[in-house]
């Protein structure tokens, strides 16, 4: 089995951080192909920087499908571009931030969502209330820019700790689901330290993705994930043009 991780940033240090903790929850025989999008914003913080992932994180899908790829990940808590990624590709598209919420939902009755800056905090409150959870999931803000995580000397690891243990006091968590891919290699660490399960969407979303293709499930082409219609895109975007499906 080939799962396609893809970090929709062009950050490639963030990658291999990701590409670890996917690698880390595969099983024996899942090759992971983690790979960084080839164009858009260094980090994905706001619906700015989100806009413009997705053309890179489309692209990076299309060439892993072509590749032999059976399902892909995308990277983002933000779960960016998710629904033009399954309608574009074949195989099964996981976003992380709804491969951890659903995760959590098996073990916890509360918890929270801990995440980088505010300003990705309400589209994150969004996600929780499009999957069904927001009676029992909070999102909390860090103030932590996601490139600061790969700094020991910023102050990201400590900041995140203490909205940690505000959210295990205040908001009566009984888990935490880490809200960037960038906080992966820390879940580990995180749960040892707070005696409550620390949730990383990378290695859900890899689990997910992997019992998806065992089960031989992929997205439906009916209705919403439709294959889009043939039809002229002009200027840049020229090459991202769909070939066609049925109407």
């Amino acid at each position: 089995m080939r799962i396609l991780v893809v970090n929709p940033n062009t950050t490639a240090s963030l990658t291999e951080t990701i590409a670890a903790s996917a690698r880390q929850a595969a099983s024996t025989g899942t090759e992971i192909i983690a790979v960084t999008s080839a164009m858009g914003p260094a980090s994905i913080e706001g619906y700015y920087d989100e806009a413009f992932a997705v053309p890179g994180l489309l692209a990076a899908i299309a060439e892993g499908e072509r590749n032999g790829a059976d399902a892909a990940v995308i990277a983002c808590f933000d779960d960016t571009g998710l629904d033009a990624a399954r309608a574009m590709a074949a195989i099964p598209v996981i976003g992380i931030c709804e491969a951890a919420l659903s995760l959590a939902a098996f073990i916890a009755q509360r918890f929270t969502v801990v995440t980088t800056l505010d300003r990705s905090r309400v589209p994150l409150e969004w996600l929780v209330q499009r999957y069904g959870m927001a009676a029992r999931c909070k999102v909390r803000a860090a103030d932590i820019p996601v490139l600061s995580l790969e700094d020991p000397a910023s102050g990201a690891a400590a900041r995140l700790r203490g909205e940690i243990g505000l959210a295990l006091d205040q908001d009566r968590a009984e888990a935490i689901v880490l809200g960037c891919a960038g906080m992966a290699d820390m879940a580990r660490e995180l749960q040892a330290e707070f005696a409550v399960p620390v949730i990383d969407g990378v290695s859900s979303a890899v689990r997910q993705a992997e019992s998806l293709v065992s089960l031989g499930l992929t997205t439906s082409k009916r209705g919403a994930y439709a294959t889009p219609l043939a039809k002229p895109y002009e200027g840049m975007l020229k090459f991202f043009a769909p070939k066609g499906g049925e109407a």
